[in-house]
């Protein structure tokens, strides 16, 4: 099994790659963002290691480059223990597990092991209503077929409606889903966020239905 590991820590970059080697695995090491993308997307790799904090390019920036360019190997990153860095994102961006760091070498090669058996994931499907394709891997947002620039929060909110197209969904159902079930602002956030993307996308798109809550039309 062939393994790239991305880490810009020489010492623990090392101490993986002999550890890796020993288990039989076949190791490169990559220490910044820009050479692990390269290096990524011109080899044909079993699995990769990817730690979050890299200079050049982060490793949120690589994984979400490798998803859109189609290279669907799955992805372990490294996050820093308390760090500022959300799990989450790294999820969102495409990749397939995550270990905090310190971590057991004996859960890794566990872990990859794993990601190995289960291969690489299926690229998602594109969703589709009227002219508007939303590509949830690259996270793109098209109108007939001119891109449409969408923050993470106005993307979410049309990517929910767009996978409950034609149902009437409630401001509360938004919040659970795209906010936080335990979200205690001001729900009037998500009239807020319909204004948006009524905006940028299409006026009569998105229906007010009275009392109950929103609709994406089909046409």
């Amino acid at each position: 099994m062939r393994v790239l590991v991305v880490e810009d820590e020489v010492r623990l970059a090392e101490t993986v790659r002999r550890g890796l080697v020993a288990d039989g695995f076949a190791v490169d090491v990559e220490h910044d963002g820009t050479s692990g993308l390269w290096a990524a997307t011109e080899v044909a790799y079993d699995v990769i290691v990817l730690d979050i904090m890299l200079p050049g390019m982060n490793g949120y920036r690589v994984c979400q480059q490798l998803r859109a360019a189609d290279v669907w190997t799955p992805v372990l990153m490294l996050t820093a223990k308390d760090g500022e860095y959300d799990q989450a994102d790294a999820f969102d961006l495409g990749a397939d597990d995550y270990l905090t760091k310190p971590f057991s070498f004996v859960v890794l090669t566990a872990r990859l092991r794993a990601l190995v058996r289960r291969g690489g994931p299926v690229r998602p499907v594109l969703l589709t209503v009227g002219d508007l394709v939303l590509d949830p891997a690259r996270r793109r947002v098209e109108r007939a077929g001119a891109e449409v620039q969408l923050t993470a929060r106005e993307f979410s909110v049309l990517e929910f409606l767009m996978r409950n197209r034609g149902d009437v969904v409630t401001k509360s159902e938004i919040l659970e889903k795209v906010w936080d079930a335990n979200f205690d602002g001001d729900p009037n956030i998500v009239e807020v966020y319909i204004g948006y993307l009524r905006r940028k996308l299409d006026q009569t798109r998105i229906e007010t239905i009275r009392g109950a809550g929103y609709r994406l039309a089909d046409a």
